[in-house]
């Protein structure tokens, strides 16, 4: 079900994830007017399930996110399914326009687009990402327990990730692949660990019946996996951004880009917040929803004092 869109609202969020939903959820009950235009793009729609989220283990991301929308319009606020391609500020507030054509006013705006994950160029990789290929070990590292586990070396938190794994497995490969072999501490800690270190390209990925089996090097060995960690590139979903003066900046931890926001989710941009991925790239389902959340009070707050403001002066 989708929402008739109205002309105007005290918050339209841009994103309907866990954080957008949370957002919107916050701001609904607080009885402001408020719309989450979704593109239906969630990061995390490969995968099986969401852990790490108490009271929610394991429920499919379709499922929470529909749970989501039916708590937003139960407290009144609207979900409008749509690609935001503009949003311009004006008088008093932001318009948004849609891909078709549709044009929404709002006076605040909290951007929950995510991200997209830029993955290794490796055959077949993508087919099985949020399967057996993974990234990170709080998400989906119980359910590769005790496997095989591949880690290839696609960034700079490589080695960390390997770290990570071997504490779900004994079994754990560091696959050089592009990058030079590890050195000096790093190369230490891995075989502290018990973590081989094999050189070579990984060129292709082996599967069987529908599942990971191994991977390829360039010099024709096959090395048997079960699961293989990667470290793909956060990438801001940025179409509109440059009509708010909103900026995508490389992230510190080298992983990617993220909108620089403060705790609260307040950018640099007066009126508008972000929250969940598009700020914080490692943010999972809970952290995300939890940010969303903060950053619904922030604006609630920040309208009250406008509207306080208004009230005096009509007073005087």
């Amino acid at each position: 079900m989708t929402d008739q869109l109205r002309d105007g609202y005290d918050v339209v969020v841009v994103g309907g994830g866990a954080a957008g939903l949370n957002g919107a959820l916050m701001l609904a009950r607080s009885r402001r007017s408020v719309v989450v235009i979704d593109a239906g793009e969630p990061r995390n729609a490969p995968a099986a399930g969401v852990h790490g989220l108490l009271g929610r283990e394991g429920t499919s991301p379709a499922e929470l996110l529909e749970r989501g929308r039916a708590e937003v319009r139960h407290y009144g606020g609207h979900v409008v399914t749509g690609q935001v391609t503009d949003a311009v500020r004006d008088d008093d507030g932001f318009t948004v326009t849609l891909s078709d054509g549709a044009r929404v006013r709002g006076r605040r705006i909290l951007v929950t687009t995510g991200l997209v994950d830029e993955l290794p160029d490796v055959p077949a990789l993508r087919d099985r990402w949020g399967h057996e290929v993974l990234h990170c070990p709080y998400c989906h590292g119980w359910e590769v327990r005790d496997q095989t586990i591949g880690v290839l070396a696609s960034g700079p938190m490589s080695v960390h990730q390997a770290l990570l794994f071997r504490q779900l497995s004994d079994d754990v490969v560091f696959l050089s692949h592009t990058a030079p072999p590890p050195t000096g501490e790093d190369a230490e800690n891995l075989a502290a660990r018990g973590i081989r270190v094999l050189d070579g390209e990984v060129t292709s990925l082996e599967i069987t019946d529908g599942r990971l089996t191994g991977a390829r090097l360039n010099d024709g060995t096959t090395i048997a996996l079960e699961a293989l960690v990667v470290a793909p590139r956060a990438t801001v979903r940025a179409a509109f951004f440059d009509g708010l003066g909103l900026r995508a900046a490389e992230h510190p931890a080298g992983v990617g880009e993220h909108v620089p926001s403060d705790a609260t989710g307040c950018t640099d941009v007066p009126g508008v917040w972000v929250a969940g991925n598009v700020t914080d790239p490692s943010a999972q389902v809970g952290t995300a929803a939890a940010a969303g959340a903060v950053a619904a009070a922030q604006i609630n707050a920040d309208l009250i004092a406008e509207e306080t403001r208004q009230a005096v002066a009509v007073r005087r």
